[in-house]
């Protein structure tokens, strides 16, 4: 039921999701990658329900640094766990998954990083693996001042914004986005299908509808002509597959 509730959520904000996609395009348009960050980040703070600071780390040559942060606050947060060698944000890159820590003060899984946080004032987060491109990964860190901050919901959209945040860093040196979309339309009408579907359903235009489905294949894991079939027959869209009490 949860679960049911939770997808309920995210599709009815997909309009405000896909309006996000756009605020990063258009921030990155003609940006270069380390502006493509702090972008991810401002709309990650804006976004996410519940975010109080939002930063990005990035692996370098098995070093961690952060790339783009909101605060002071989150780039404190950031070096104590590169301090330490553990944390959220350390262990979602390493681990391959998404932490939401509801109650640093309490959560047994990163005592010592809980205290130092909480003089912070940091109390629960959501940290999330990003894919940039071969060999190349990173995390985006979600901060809130209050105990149980992230409903399933908001985690939900967290997990969009870091899937897109990442497709969009790495098509910065590519530019690959219009040249991508105009060969989906091309080359499979069930895609255009659901694209327009979509762009009736939720007012996006033709590019938001695109991310949409971009991002609802590689989270869910699935062929984007198998996600665009589905649109066709149900008339909406599954971003994400069931999130872990994490």
């Amino acid at each position: 039921m949860a679960e049911a509730v939770q997808a309920q959520q995210v599709v009815d904000q997909l309009g405000v999701i896909a309006d996000a996609f756009t605020e990063i395009g258009d921030r990155v348009n003609e940006a270069s990658v380390g502006s493509t960050y702090q972008a991810i980040v401002d709309v990650a703070l804006l976004r996410v329900p519940g975010a109080a600071a939002s930063s990005i780390t990035r692996v370098n040559h098995a070093t961690f640094q952060t790339v783009a942060a909101s605060s002071e606050m989150a780039l404190q947060a950031d070096q104590i766990q590169y301090e330490l060698g553990t944390g959220p944000c350390i262990d979602a890159i390493v681990d391959r998954t998404t932490y939401r820590p509801r109650d640093l003060t309490t959560d047994r899984r990163w005592p010592e990083y809980g205290r130092r946080v909480a003089a912070l004032g940091v109390r629960s987060m959501l940290s999330y693996r990003m894919d940039i491109g071969p060999g190349l990964l990173g995390g985006l860190n979600v901060y809130s001042d209050r105990v149980d901050a992230f409903d399933d919901a908001a985690a939900a959209i967290g997990l969009l914004l870091a899937t897109h945040g990442a497709i969009a860093a790495s098509a910065v040196a590519h530019r690959t986005h219009a040249e991508q979309l105009e060969h989906a339309l091309a080359s499979n009408r069930k895609i255009g299908m659901a694209i327009g579907i979509l762009m009736a359903t939720h007012k996006v235009t033709d590019k938001q509808a695109f991310d949409l489905l971009r991002i609802a294949s590689q989270n869910t894991n699935r062929k984007l002509r198998h996600v665009a079939a589905d649109v066709i027959e149900v008339g909406t869209l599954d971003v994400v597959s069931p999130l872990r009490d994490i």
